[in-house]
């Protein structure tokens, strides 16, 4: 794992996600004008386990705790969270 610096973006993986990429944080240098959809994508293009970030499956993002679009722009200090669909019965 990455140190966290005043430029980054703590990324939190959950549930499924989190057993599959065998990862539950990781840090990411913030980009200018980086949408949680974007950074997904990036991710998604490591391969691998990560390859399933692609969209073949949904998966929810949060920013802040808080629910949002894939289009939400990020910000340095910004924590996004990644975790598939809840489902109950």
């Amino acid at each position: 794992m990455t140190m966290a610096t005043d430029n980054s973006i703590t990324v939190k993986f959950f549930a499924r996600l989190r057993e599959e990429l065998d990862t539950s944080t990781l840090t990411v240098e913030a980009q200018p004008g980086l949408t949680a959809g974007q950074l997904l994508h990036s991710l998604a293009s490591k391969g691998g386990n990560w390859a399933q970030l692609d969209g073949a499956q949904p998966v929810m993002i949060a920013v802040n705790q808080v629910m949002t679009k894939p289009d939400r722009a990020l910000q340095p200090g910004d924590e996004v969270a990644f975790f598939p669909p809840v489902t109950g019965g």
